[in-house]
């Protein structure tokens, strides 16, 4: 038993071992008084006193050990307590020496009280904190998400339009925006036009133009730079009006996109919020977008020259369109410098987008590669012989004139005919419709005859098909 202040004499300093001695001794000495009293008095000591006295020692006792009991449970939880105490640092100095077990029960029990609630202020900001965490790795694995689908559709090679929509739309998801639009410059223009525009109230930018001057993406054209407008960046007065009569917004986060040394467009986003500024980690998200336009529109640019360089269709190797319209026009050139004619053969497959929804794809291109074959070897090595449509041929022969091109078509026509006669399924017999033209009888332009082939083939369509029409 740990020592105690002698100044202090009250029982509330004691243990409650100690106040339970005292307890048993005081509840045994009222009846030995009495049996003092009784002896004094001359009342003598006699058996039935010594048998009273003997059970109230018994009933005492039994009482104290009860009560014992009791305490001793009281005092084993008090001391595991303070041992929970002492581990957990959560008391320092209990102050044994001036209460007793329960007091110092009590003392663990409100120290224990309070590490809860502190804990339990701990855990709230815990999970505020993680929280925000969750919702900066979602906001993370979303915008990483939206990468990899622009990613993705540059790579199958999209067009153009569709992955600007896309990334325009993508954008949007940020900053809490409400409106996204995309500003693009085509080459050899100098003004930036909205080419596309999302959100709420984006419809008033419709054939909105941006002149590399203006006042308000002045730096962001001519210097690279990004445009933010927040509470923490405003503008000039009289830029600031220019700003919300245009765009009708509270801030905006305007980035360049740069590609072959000039800013070719403008990716913006923007809200209507009071006391808003915008986040550094969003704004690198910005900036990537705004790189995957750049990467865009190159790869469309390289596409277009490629497509200006090949002069094979892909599938058949025959002459693709932009060929056989070059050549035309080239052989129409000659043949009026020389005096000598020039014709022009347009075939077109007759119920083809039928036989393709029936027979599927591999069925309509081995038709297709084989059509090809047919009209190729039917003619001489000067002539030249394109694809120039998903189910349309072309055939251009120097010096032939409409009588000798007419007959021509009508020994192709047929000799498509005859391979597929036999065809066991009749949906899957070939024929083809013929329009044929002629320089400079329907013209002295390659776009006129092929305007007139088109219509005169339209003409052998109505009236049959399977038929060739040089004359209506």
């Amino acid at each position: 038993m740990p020592k105690k202040n002698i100044k202090d004499g009250s029982l509330s300093s004691r243990s409650l071992k100690y106040k339970l001695t005292i307890s048993f001794f005081l509840m045994i000495i009222l009846p030995l008084l009495v049996c003092v009293y009784l002896v004094l008095q001359g009342v003598g000591f006699k058996f039935n006193m010594a048998v009273i006295i003997a059970i109230n020692l018994v009933i005492a006792s039994a009482g104290f050990l009860i009560i014992k009991q009791v305490f001793d449970r009281i005092v084993s939880v008090t001391r595991e307590a303070k041992k929970l105490a002492s581990v957990d640092g959560i008391i320092q100095k209990l102050g044994a020496g001036h209460m007793d077990e329960v007091g110092e029960l009590g003392i663990v029990f409100n120290s224990l009280t309070q590490n809860i609630r502190d804990n339990m202020d701990e855990l709230k900001d815990y999970g505020k904190k993680t929280t925000e965490l969750n919702f900066e790795i979602q906001k993370r694995v979303m915008s990483l998400s939206n990468s990899l689908q622009i990613s993705s559709l540059i790579a199958q090679g999209a067009k153009i339009d569709d992955i600007l929509k896309a990334i325009t739309e993508k954008s949007l998801f940020l900053f809490h925006s409400e409106i996204s639009c995309l500003l693009y410059r085509a080459e050899g223009q100098e003004a930036f036009e909205a080419r596309v525009m999302i959100g709420v109230g984006a419809e008033h930018l419709l054939g909105a133009k941006i002149s590399p001057q203006d006042s308000l993406f002045y730096d962001v054209i001519k210097n690279n730079k990004p445009l933010i407008i927040d509470v923490h960046n405003r503008l000039a007065q009289n830029i600031s009006l220019i700003f919300q009569q245009r765009f009708d917004l509270k801030n905006m986060a305007a980035l360049p996109v740069w590609l072959r040394g000039r800013v070719i467009a403008i990716l913006c986003v923007g809200n209507r919020r009071e006391s808003f500024s915008y986040d550094q980690e969003d704004l690198k998200y910005l900036e990537i977008f705004a790189k995957q336009i750049a990467i865009a529109v190159e790869n469309n640019f390289l596409n277009v020259r490629v497509d200006k360089l090949e002069i094979r269709d892909a599938l058949t190797d025959l002459y693709n369109e932009p060929y056989i319209h070059n050549r035309l026009q080239e052989e129409i050139k000659r043949s009026i410098i020389h005096q000598r004619p020039c014709a022009y053969i347009l075939f077109d497959i007759d119920n083809f987008k039928k036989i393709h929804e029936n027979f599927g794809l591999l069925q309509a291109e081995a038709i297709l590669k084989k059509i090809a074959v047919l009209i190729r070897d039917s003619v001489s090595e000067v002539d030249r012989v394109g694809r120039t449509g998903d189910d349309e041929f072309a055939v251009l022969l120097p010096e032939k004139n409409k009588r000798q091109a007419q007959a021509i078509a009508e020994k192709i026509r047929k000799r498509i005919e005859f391979v597929w006669k036999e065809e066991a399924i009749i949906n899957k017999r070939i024929t083809v419709s013929v329009g044929v033209s002629e320089n400079p009888l329907d013209g002295i332009e390659a776009d006129e005859l092929i305007t007139k082939a088109r219509e005169l083939l339209i003409f052998a369509k109505e009236t049959g098909k399977n038929c060739v029409a040089g004359f209506k």
